[in-house]
């Protein structure tokens, strides 16, 4: 079979560390260019990797013929490159976000739709057994009462670069880092009902920076005390040590969840199974790149497209505007106002 030839824009850590080991062990797709406004490390990976190198994107869509373009690039970089790419009938790979505003998300989603270009969010716990083995275990646990979520990372100067820069990021640890935990919760449980959000910039107090370092969301399902499903998430740039935990409550059991693990106890917190995954993270990305290019031949749906992907925008956006209306807000109800703008 022909490979799929990808080319990759924006080569910092994420690139470097999963999507280029993922195209290079993938068996369905080919790097053919590399992308990246830093001469110094575009040079480098491109000799390295023995690909092309393009400075300027728009050089590498007019001269490079790809099938699809990963695109990980600080969010106020991607709404051109994006646009470019579907201009020039190229399908899409994005890191996290989807977009910076709920409609941000519909105008990109219509844009995809309109011009038939397939866009996947990278979410790659969804292509990792360990996280898909809840779908298997959570009926054992009865009916789920509580959900606590914690990822937490120990960034030493939260206030520094563009994350720091709410004109920059579009927001801080909740639409950034926490992004992955809202497509997990998004995943498992479906949209909530109710969030309302307390956050803070103030980890290094005697700095001035806007976009939060730390954010606790309360997020609930069902309306009345009978029914309700209550969590939080806990997110933050600045809490050592490095954590990501979900743990789920039902009337007879408990799951944990870890990058690594995930174990069922009884009640009364005694373990009764567990399964662990090492060394796994690189497979995952190779999974994604493999079904991301079935999704183009159609012959795998879509599992984290742009119209998926409006629930996390609405979800976002309902964080944002609890904290600054101090109240309880629906994620539902963004929905429900754009679902007649929604190209489908």
């Amino acid at each position: 079979m022909i490979k799929k030839k990808v080319a990759i824009i924006g080569l910092g850590h994420q690139s470097q560390s999963d999507h280029i080991p993922g195209i290079l062990k993938s068996k369905d797709a080919e790097l053919v260019a590399v992308c990246d406004i830093d001469k110094g490390i575009l040079n480098k990976i491109s000799n390295k990797l023995s690909v092309k190198g393009y400075k300027d994107y728009n050089d590498l869509f007019s001269k490079e013929k790809l099938d699809f373009v990963i695109i990980a690039v600080p969010h106020y970089e991607y709404t051109s490159i994006v646009r470019k790419a579907i201009e020039s009938k190229v399908h899409i790979l994005k890191e996290k976000p989807f977009a910076l505003t709920m409609h941000g998300a519909l105008e990109l989603h219509n844009l995809c739709f309109d011009n038939n270009i397939h866009m996947m969010i990278t979410m790659q716990r969804r292509f990792n057994p360990i996280f898909y083995s809840f779908f298997q275990l959570v009926d054992q646990i009865g009916s789920i009462y509580s959900i606590d979520i914690k990822y937490n990372l120990y960034v030493k100067n939260p206030h520094i670069g563009w994350r720091a820069d709410n004109s920059k990021s579009g927001g801080g640890c909740i639409i950034d880092m926490g992004y992955h935990m809202v497509d997990m919760i998004i995943w498992y449980f479906g949209l909530p009902d109710d969030i309302y959000t307390e956050m803070s910039a103030h980890a290094i107090s005697d700095e001035k920076y806007d976009a939060e370092d730390t954010a606790s969301i309360l997020f609930s399902y069902g309306n009345n005390i009978k029914n309700k499903i209550s969590g939080v998430l806990e997110i933050s740039r600045h809490k050592p040590p490095k954590t990501e935990l979900i743990k789920v409550y039902g009337s007879k059991g408990i799951l944990s969840i870890q990058r690594g693990s995930i174990k069922r106890f009884d009640i009364n917190g005694d373990l009764i199974e567990s399964l662990i995954r090492e060394f796994s993270w690189p497979t995952a990305s190779t999974n994604q790149i493999d079904y991301f290019c079935k999704v183009i031949d159609g012959k795998k749906e879509n599992n984290s497209s742009t119209f998926y992907h409006l629930q996390h925008a609405a979800f976002i956006e309902a964080c944002y505007k609890s904290y600054k209306e101090k109240k309880n807000v629906s994620p539902k109800e963004y929905l429900n106002k754009i679902k007649n703008e929604v190209h489908k």
